[in-house]
């Protein structure tokens, strides 16, 4: 594994201080497109901390890496963490603030030592502001950010969307300032901290909805909206079968092969985005819907512009002919996960591979002395 991965990334040397959420996805986004990422991680100790929630064989997040475990508490250890961080060209952690500056691997001594650097950080509210220090997890990130408000049922309280908003706009957060601070660095700049939030990151993807608020049609009432299910021609229907249809029949030309195709009259339907009449007409689409199962309705509607696809499970989605066509799902270690995205023409990149044990070879190219890197080292 010592050669460098494909992919228009190959070449970019990236330490990570291993932490939970956004911060390992940025960098196995970094990875997968070819940056040669190298995780500090901590001691095992199985029964605590992260260790005792997630399985490393198993965690996606830590494909592409190539891993050196070291306790930072150690005097001896933490010179290795700081003389890496001077080979690197992007640090990336996700520790609570104040944390990397108490172990003196802050980005002042940092930059000091490596004035190229990009140093990137990755936290729930950012590194300034009454909540920096304060705990909190996707949900609290997504819920101050106003985007949690706007999803759910009418009449009811917020419906949880995974994890996807905080931690998923974290991580693209995150992964684009870096790439942006790079940048920079190789047009001739200096090195600077990318000061990523998870709370920013979900405000930001919620630019659509605050556009719409402005321009007066977009409520505060959930399930009252055009994307967030108030819709009948924007939303999810069940089937005979007890599995479900998404419908996003937006534009007219979608819309009215949407109604045709469930042989009702688009004459009788009026105009589209006239609020007042989506709840009885989701309820006159979800009458006709339940007469089938979903993949029958996915097969009339094949070929349309209806816009009408099948809700599909985890285990499903991997097999849908789509996916299967584009390899969108790759298998690796037993695990069922996404393949890279995205795709580059010039520079693919090259299959995801499981994580493993720094060697001497890649420690010394780090710049680490002979000795240190043979004793460090998974050894070759």
């Amino acid at each position: 594994m010592h050669e460098l991965a494909e992919g228009p990334l190959r070449g970019l040397r990236v330490l990570e201080f291993a932490a939970l959420g956004p911060a390992p996805m940025a960098a196995m986004l970094l990875a997968d497109q070819g940056a040669q990422v190298l995780s500090i991680e901590p001691p095992l100790r199985p029964g605590r901390g992260a260790q005792a929630v997630f399985d490393p064989a198993l965690d996606v997040l830590r494909r592409n890496r190539r891993v050196l475990r070291l306790d930072l508490k150690q005097p001896a250890q933490l010179r290795v963490a700081q003389c890496l961080a001077e080979s690197a060209e992007v640090l990336i952690e996700g520790l609570r603030p104040g944390v990397m500056e108490r172990l003196g691997l802050g980005p002042e001594p940092c930059l000091q030592r490596n004035p190229r650097l990009v140093y990137a950080r990755m936290t729930g509210w950012g590194q300034s502001g009454p909540l920096a220090a304060s705990v909190g997890h996707d949900i609290n990130y997504l819920g101050l950010s106003g985007m949690l408000h706007a999803i759910g049922e009418p009449g009811g309280k917020p419906v949880v969307p995974l994890n996807l908003v905080a931690d998923g706009g974290g991580a693209m957060m995150l992964a684009f300032g870096v790439l942006a601070a790079l940048t920079r660095v190789r047009a001739g700049g200096p090195g600077q901290v990318v000061d990523a939030a998870m709370s920013e990151g979900c405000a930001l993807l919620g630019s659509m909805i605050h556009t719409l608020r402005a321009m007066g049609r977009w409520s505060d009432r959930r399930g009252d909206n055009l994307l967030d299910g108030g819709a009948y021609f924007y939303t999810t229907y069940a089937c005979a079968d007890g599995r479900c249809v998404a419908v996003g029949a937006i534009e007219p030309q979608f819309h009215e092969q949407l109604l045709r195709g469930l042989g009702l009259d688009p004459a009788d339907f009026g105009q589209p985005f006239e609020r007042a009449s989506w709840p009885r007409r989701r309820q006159q689409l979800a009458q006709v819907f339940a007469t089938r199962g979903r993949d029958a309705w996915c097969e009339h509607f094949a070929g349309s512009e209806a816009c009408v696809t099948p809700v599909l499970d985890l285990d499903e989605a991997p097999r849908h002919p789509q996916h299967v066509a584009r390899g969108a799902f790759v298998r690796l270690g037993g695990v069922v996960q996404a393949a890279p995205a995205p795709r580059f023409a010039a520079t693919p990149a090259a299959p995801p591979r499981p994580p493993a044990a720094a060697d001497a070879q890649l420690l010394r190219q780090w710049g680490l002395d002979e000795r240190t890197a043979r004793e460090l080292g998974a050894g070759d």
